[in-house]
């Protein structure tokens, strides 16, 4: 019960890694805002985190515009009376090489994977600089570190992402709220444009030669979330599996 009487909102929280750290930070104690914009899947979340006993409330609202942002935030301050801790998950792909890659590929992506991350925090850092108090945990990328072929529009918007968590651990922590990001290594989309020869390379000359497992993530955004990690802020903790070493 780590995050025991704490409330977060979690982006993109209903589905993949996104529910996954929602369920366990419920399981840690925690009230959650489970959000999305496909109100099927959000509402099984919220129904899976009440029937272990949790509390959760649902929000619709897309990250990609500043009024969404607030609504996502306003949804736990209204439903729980304030906020404590923000995962910035929410993102998408629209994966094509440069020379085919269209102005809405890359706007749609900056909208909802960097945007987003703007917005939320922006609505969220009133509340929490006012209690003096708050955990900022936004997902970063092996795109966002190393490029991938494809991806210059999802590898910008999470370089983005990188530099932003940085700026805002510089700014935000003279009031108590920290700010990391967390660059997972699971099998996801962005492998997909890899052949399959060059991946297997890939994870053989990692250090623990494999792809971490989903459930070998969450516990990451669970310590960073907790007071264990109060001393720790602008950091890019990669779950690699030894990648980045």
């Amino acid at each position: 019960m780590r995050l025991k009487g704490k409330v977060a909102v979690i982006t993109g929280s209903s589905r993949g890694m996104g529910r996954l750290v929602a369920l366990g930070m419920a399981k840690e104690g925690a009230k959650v805002v489970i959000n999305g914009t496909t109100p099927e899947p959000v509402g099984e979340v919220v129904k899976e985190i009440t029937s272990l006993g949790g509390q959760a409330a649902a929000s619709y609202n897309t990250v990609a515009t500043m009024e969404g942002g607030q609504k996502i935030i306003k949804t736990a301050i209204d439903n729980f009376g304030k906020i404590d801790i923000l995962v910035n998950n929410a993102a998408i792909t629209r994966d094509k090489l440069l020379a085919k890659m269209t102005e809405d590929d890359w706007d749609s992506v900056i909208a909802i994977d960097l945007k987003g991350v703007f917005s939320c925090t922006k609505a969220a850092m009133t509340y929490m600089i006012e209690q003096r108090y708050g955990k900022i945990i936004n997902v970063a990328s092996a795109a966002g570190r190393a490029g991938n072929v494809g991806q210059a529009n999802y590898s910008a918007a999470k370089a983005g992402v990188i530099a932003f968590t940085k700026t805002c651990a510089k700014e935000l922590g003279r009031y108590n709220i920290t700010v990391n990001a967390v660059a997972p290594s699971h099998k996801t989309r962005m492998y997909d444009n890899i052949p399959e020869e060059v991946f297997k390379k890939i994870i053989a000359a990692r250090a623990l030669g494999r792809m971490s497992e989903p459930e070998e993530i969450p516990p990451v955004f669970i310590f960073l979330a907790s007071d264990d990690a109060s001393f720790i802020t602008g950091q890019l903790i990669g779950v690699d599996g030894g990648l980045f070493l």
